[in-house]
């Protein structure tokens, strides 16, 4: 059975990044990770997306099907330069902005992101609120106070190294002779123009789910049923 190794992005930890990806189950191998810092785990003093990239390529084996969301997506792509035999790479819509900083929807995410990075509120609720202002797509009403893992979530969020300082190792991810599908939300322009540029340099595939904003694999489908498809054409 293949396996497929999934990444969560920020706030929410594996379990609740990836439920709705429970009845892949039937076909594959689920290894769901929750990176240091996140629920069940204790805090940490900073997240980096380098530092995690090799933490998660020290859990691949090889032939796994390696698929990110967000930061973790980010995260992903750091992996999958140092994994040997991945049998697939997915992200879903990765901040790597610095792969479009030439766009000015992207620059001028970027800058409100250093603003609340910099100069935002020091709650970590009111920090959450204003994250999912910029970056979400779609509306979610948050707990006061929120549980206990949402606000360790939060809290790691005000420590993450920002992702606009990222330089994913495009020219080796390319080279690799894994496929690579990319993934987007069709809400954003910053995140699409992204996503065009990791299409285009990596030679990935390329699909669009709208109507759940930054995280299209909570809709369950018609995400499962294209991931479903890539991982088994990757794995013939």
């Amino acid at each position: 059975m293949e396996r497929v190794v999934f990444v969560h992005g920020s706030v929410g930890n594996g379990d609740a990044a990836w439920v709705e990806q429970r009845p892949l189950a039937d076909e594959f191998e689920l290894h769901v990770l929750n990176r240091p810092g996140f629920p069940p785990g204790p805090l940490v003093d900073h997240v980096d997306f380098e530092e995690q990239g090799k933490w998660v390529a020290e859990r691949l084996q090889p032939g796994d099907h390696l698929c990110g969301v967000s930061y973790g997506g980010l995260v992903s792509l750091f992996a999958a330069a140092r994994a040997t035999n991945l049998g697939s790479l997915t992200v879903i819509e990765p901040p790597a902005f610095a792969l479009a900083e030439d766009r000015p929807d992207v620059a001028a995410l970027v800058e409100r992101l250093k603003h609340l990075w910099s100069n935002g509120p020091s709650e970590p609720r009111a920090f959450l609120l204003a994250f999912r202002a910029e970056v979400g797509g779609n509306t979610v009403e948050f707990p006061d106070p929120l549980p206990l893992q949402l606000y360790q979530g939060a809290q790691i969020l005000m420590v993450e190294r920002g992702p606009w300082e990222a330089q994913p190792p495009l020219e080796a991810l390319h080279d690799a002779d894994y496929p690579k599908l990319v993934i987007s939300g069709g809400w954003s322009a910053a995140f699409n123009a992204v996503c065009d540029v990791l299409e285009d340099q990596l030679g990935a595939e390329r699909a669009v789910i709208p109507g759940r904003g930054h995280t299209p694999q909570f809709l369950g489908q018609p995400f499962n049923d294209i991931l479903r498809d890539f991982i088994h054409r990757a794995s013939t």
